[in-house]
C-alpha cells in the first residue's frame, strides 16, 4: 500500500455505554483524524431507528400493528398503524428523542473540549435518519406515504431545536441513507422487493427528498451524508454488485443540494477488494470542500484488508478518508478498541 488515506470518519453509532465515554476514547485513539465526533448513538438508539414506534406511539390516535408487543431488548418494535379518519394536517407527534439526546451528549462534548480533551478544531456530530429510513421501517405499509410528511415534519423540528442551542460554528449534521439504496435494488427492507411509495421515478422522489433535507441545515453547519446498506449482524440486507448506485447517489446529492456538502461517506463490502466495484467512482466529480471516506476498514481483516480495498479504490479515486462500511455499533463491545487502533493504522492525521 503505497497510498495512505487522509483522515477518518465516525459513522455514528459505537458500541460503548456512554457518550462521555465513546468521546474521551475517540479523542485518545483518533482525535488528530477526526475533523468531528458523534456522541456513539447510545442508549435507545443503540439499534438505530427501532425506538421510534414507542416514541411515535405516546401521540393521541396512532395505533401498533398487532396485539402482541415484539421486544428488542426493551423496545417494542410493531410499527405504527395510522387510522383512517387521523388528520394528518394537524397531528404533532410527541418528541421524537432526537433533539433530546443531541442537547444532553452536546453539553458533555462541550465540557471535554473545554477541558482539552476533544480537539479545539472538532465539530460535535449529529447523525439523523432520513424520514424514508423511519417511515419505511417503522409504519405498516399502507400508511406510509401519508404518513412521511408527518414524520417529516416533526424531524425537521427537532432539527431546528438542535440548530438553535448548539454554536453553528461547532455543530455537524450527517443525514442517514439506508433504507434508499434497498428500494433502490428493489430489495425493501430486510429483502422485500417492495419498491417503496415512490411513484414512477424513484430517483426523482429521492432527489427532491434529499434537496428539502439539506436545505434544513444552515451553511455555516457542516453537512455530511452517510449512505448505506443496512447493517444487521454486520450484514447488509443486500449486497452492491459494485458502487454505480452509491456513485449515482452522491452525485445527486451534489446536484441537488443548494449549500455545500462536506462530506459523503459511503459503504465497501469486506469482500470487495477488487478494482470493478470501485470503477463507478471514476465519474465522481465532487467539488472542491467536499470529502469522500470509504467505509473499508473491517475488523474481521484488520490493515491487510484495508490496505487491498484501498490499492483497489486508488484505481478509480485520486483522494479519500478511511472509515467503516456502518457504524461501530453493531460490532462486539471489546472490538472497538481495535477497531479505532486500526483506524489510526491505516491513515494520517488532519
Amino acid at each position: 500500500m503505497t497510498y495512505t488515506p487522509h483522515a477518518a470518519h465516525l459513522v455514528g453509532s459505537i458500541n460503548l455505554p456512554d457518550a462521555e465515554t465513546v468521546m474521551r476514547t475517540a479523542a485518545a485513539e483518533l482525535g488528530d483524524r477526526l475533523a468531528r465526533m458523534p456522541d456513539g448513538e447510545v442508549g435507545d438508539r443503540f439499534h438505530w431507528v427501532a425506538f421510534q414506534p414507542d416514541r411515535m406511539a405516546r401521540t393521541p390516535g396512532l395505533e401498533r400493528e398487532g396485539d402482541h408487543p415484539i421486544m428488542v431488548g426493551t423496545l417494542d418494535i410493531r410499527k405504527i398503524a395510522v387510522p383512517a379518519g387521523l388528520d394528518l394536517q394537524t397531528l404533532e407527534l410527541a418528541p421524537l428523542g432526537y433533539a433530546e439526546a443531541a442537547l444532553e451528549s452536546w453539553a458533555v462534548f462541550s465540557r471535554l473540549q473545554g477541558e482539552g480533551v476533544i480537539p479545539a478544531r472538532t465539530r460535535f456530530q449529529v447523525s439523523l435518519p432520513t424520514p424514508v429510513g423511519v417511515v419505511g421501517s417503522m409504519v405498516a405499509k399502507d400508511d406510509r406515504e401519508r404518513f412521511e410528511p408527518v414524520y417529516e415534519r416533526a424531524l425537521f423540528a427537532e432539527l431546528a431545536q438542535i440548530l438553535a442551542a448548539i454554536p453553528h460554528e461547532r455543530l455537524a449534521i450527517q443525514w442517514d441513507n439506508a433504507l434508499e439504496f434497498g428500494y433502490l435494488e428493489g430489495a425493501g427492507y430486510r429483502g422485500s422487493t417492495d419498491r417503496g411509495w415512490f411513484g414512477e421515478d424513484i430517483w426523482a422522489a429521492l432527489a427532491e427528498r434529499a434537496a428539502r433535507q439539506a436545505a434544513q441545515v444552515p451553511a455555516d453547519v457542516a453537512l455530511g451524508y452517510h449512505l448505506c446498506y443496512g447493517d444487521i449482524g454486520e450484514k447488509h440486507y443486500v449486497e452492491p454488485t459494485d458502487a454505480g448506485f452509491l456513485a449515482r447517489f452522491a452525485q445527486m446529492l451534489i446536484d441537488v443540494a443548494d449549500r455545500r456538502i462536506d462530506w459523503i461517506h459511503l459503504p465497501v463490502p469486506i469482500e470487495r477488494d477488487d478494482e470493478a466495484y470501485f470503477a463507478p467512482l471514476a465519474s465522481l466529480q465532487l467539488p472542491a470542500g467536499t470529502d469522500l471516506f470509504l467505509g473499508l476498514v473491517h475488523r474481521q481483516d484488520g490493515a491487510e484488508g484495508a490496505g487491498r480495498r484501498i490499492v483497489a479504490a486508488r484505481a478509480a479515486v485520486p483522494e479519500f478518508g478511511i472509515a467503516t462500511e456502518c457504524g461501530i455499533g453493531r460490532a462486539p463491545a471489546d472490538a472497538v478498541a481495535g477497531l479505532f487502533a486500526l483506524h489510526r493504522e491505516v491513515s494520517t492525521p488532519l
